[in-house]
């Protein structure tokens, strides 16, 4: 047990015995009194170490959704209002779901037909898709390809490239993406010329960041309201943290 713990523990177990002893007791004992009583009480009552800890975990998880949301909060327009991101389902939806992804991520794959399905189900949800490419050089290579598509002003484009490349097997690069422009029937040429502009390497660069100020270390990352739910955890508790936001 560490130095720190062993500290929590003999407070705690001293605040209960406070609460039994009587004052002018408490008043008269020295230190190597006190910690003798202690100590038996510990040993006399070792569930309370645990307990301890339990109520350390839940003060420390607590404390991080807090702050989390008090990020959340304060970063509503660079999760919502962004216009470099690809909006799916309703842009006028009531509830936004916003998702941080990387096209080499196979849990973003596996949780992509859950997307699609809340969209066919819910008329009014709206979904943010944040390119997140934390998954080597490949991820950003195609994050570029899909944004820079995104920014030559063809929405329906860049939905179409999205479900390919989540739908695609093996790693996802510049030029596995760029062979899917081509068969999509878009100026390669326009699409290569865009990736290399700075305005995409400052999205990139934005949404990293915006990451770290929430404290996303994987992905699939979602923000639904005040909450990040990490992980493909399925249709149902996203549908269900959506539910509790509308009501």
């Amino acid at each position: 047990m560490s130095i720190t713990m062993s500290r929590i523990l003999l407070v705690r177990a001293f605040s209960i015995l406070l609460m039994a002893t009587p004052a002018a007791m408490a008043e008269t004992l020295d230190r190597s009194g006190v910690e003798k009583i202690i100590r038996e009480y510990i040993l006399e009552n070792p569930e309370i170490i645990e307990e301890a800890l339990i109520e350390l975990e839940n003060r420390s998880r607590r404390a991080q959704e807090e702050a989390r949301a008090e990020t959340i909060r304060a970063e509503q327009d660079a999760l919502l209002r962004n216009d470099a991101d690809l909006i799916l389902g309703n842009p006028d939806g009531d509830v936004t779901l916003v998702e941080f992804f990387d096209f080499n991520c196979g849990y973003c794959k596996r949780a992509f037909p859950d997307l699609q399905a809340l969209k066919a189900e819910d008329s009014q949800l709206r979904i943010v898709l944040k390119d997140f490419p934390i998954l080597g050089p490949g991820s950003v290579e195609a994050a570029k390809v899909a944004l820079a598509v995104k920014r030559l002003g063809d929405d329906e484009s860049a939905r179409d490239l999205h479900a390919r490349l989540m739908g695609m097997q093996g790693q996802a690069n510049a030029g596995r993406a760029l062979s899917l422009v081509e068969e999509m029937g878009l100026d390669r040429a326009r699409v290569e010329a865009e990736m290399a502009s700075p305005e995409i390497e400052a999205i990139i660069s934005s949404n990293l960041a915006l990451a770290q100020r929430l404290g996303l270390t994987g992905t699939p990352s979602f923000v639904v309201g005040d909450r990040i739910i990490e992980g493909a955890v399925g249709k149902e508790p996203l549908a269900e943290a959506v539910r509790s936001v509308r009501e």
